[in-house]
């Protein structure tokens, strides 16, 4: 029984401040005693104070349960019962004090060997009952409402963590659609004209890929030189489909491999390229990949493809900001959710023809 009790003592605070406070406030008591009145007096006095603490104890308790029982109350309703149960409470308590005291009948004479003891510094420390029990249940209210904001603040934090969890894992699985049945249908035409080598050659690297996009988190970071492998697994499998009408140029600086970029950051730059620039092309065309380290500890990556571009009518000064996609969406909202303010993300008209997608991020090595 002890055991449980101090359980429950080091398992909640409030307990332990409870009883500090009103254990501090019976130690001031008898401390005044000692200092300013006969040491006669000091046993009968302490008699008295530890009835004035043990009440001031219980008062204060039951006012917590009413503040707990009116939690759930709105912030208006709760702060008014609450102070006035405060003030109820505070007129009550030196009310209680004398009222018990006279129907609990103490022979001060007796217990104080000098005789009658002065009532005046008694009457004192009654009158101080009021504020004192006021100043605790206003502070109680004030610390409890301080905790409740913040509870309810993590509930806000966790509940707004969970559905950006929910939507970046649902972005995983956004890889679109048409690039897997068209893939699935160049598998098929190789298998119907018997280049077994070659289906199975497509379908171990479609294997390959989906397998890396399904083990990463939106949020996970892996070097430039892995995501460049993986990319070159998605260019592997649509080469199988446009053969010579896709032609590829890489220009990546030897000190960038290992910097930390976004899984799957490359592949929908590239989709949108093959899709708008490549494939509207009867001779093709060329994607080119660069990346390099720039002033600042930047990482700067480009893909430039020499398709028809966009219409000039779709830029505003410079700039394209595409509006329809769900891939170019996907890399907006994981590069805002990794890196905040600190990347770009650039659509603008190549030289002579063509689209060019920047993106710069802070350079980061693991």
């Amino acid at each position: 029984m002890k055991n449980n009790a101090l359980a429950v003592i080091r398992s909640n605070p409030f307990w332990s401040y409870q009883i500090a406070g009103w254990s501090i406030w019976f130690t001031l008591l008898v401390a005044g005693t000692f200092a300013f009145e006969p040491s006669t007096y000091l046993f009968a006095r302490s008699v008295g104070y530890f009835y004035i603490a043990a009440l001031g104890f219980i008062l204060s308790t039951g006012l917590r349960y009413l503040f707990n029982l009116v939690s759930g109350f709105r912030l208006i309703v709760r702060s008014l019962l609450c102070l006035l149960a405060i003030s109820i409470a505070s007129v009550l308590y030196p009310i209680l004090i004398v009222s018990v005291g006279r129907m609990v009948p103490l022979d001060w004479a007796r217990i104080a060997s000098s005789g009658v003891i002065p009532q005046e510094p008694f009457n004192a420390i009654v009158d101080l009952t009021y504020p004192v029990l006021f100043i605790w249940g206003g502070l109680y209210f004030i610390i409890k409402l301080m905790l409740l904001l913040q509870l309810e603040r993590e509930k806000v934090l966790r509940s707004a963590a969970l559905a950006n969890q929910a939507q970046l894992s649902m972005l995983r699985y956004q890889l679109n659609p048409h690039f897997l049945f068209n893939t699935l249908n160049a598998i098929s035409t190789l298998v119907l004209t018997k280049a077994t080598e070659q289906a199975n050659e497509m379908l171990t690297k479609l294997s390959k890929f989906l397998r890396y996009s399904l083990d990463h988190s939106p949020l996970d970071r892996v070097t430039l030189a892995t995501e460049l492998e993986t990319s070159q697994l998605y260019l592997d499998i649509e080469k199988v489909r446009f053969a010579d009408r896709l032609r590829l140029q890489f220009n990546i600086d030897a000190d960038v491999g290992e910097a930390q970029v976004p899984t799957l950051l490359l592949q929908p730059i590239i989709e949108n390229s093959i899709k708008h620039g490549i494939s509207k092309s009867e001779d093709g065309g060329i994607i080119a990949i660069a990346a390099q380290r720039k002033e600042g500890n930047r990482l700067l990556i480009e893909v430039i493809d020499d398709g028809p571009g966009v219409p000039v009518s779709e830029i505003s000064g410079q700039e394209f900001q595409p509006s329809k996609g769900v891939g170019i969406s996907n890399i907006r909202n994981r590069l805002q959710e990794i890196y905040g303010e600190s990347y770009e993300l650039r659509f603008t008209n190549a030289e002579p023809h063509g689209l060019k997608v920047t993106v710069l991020i802070p350079y980061e090595r693991s």
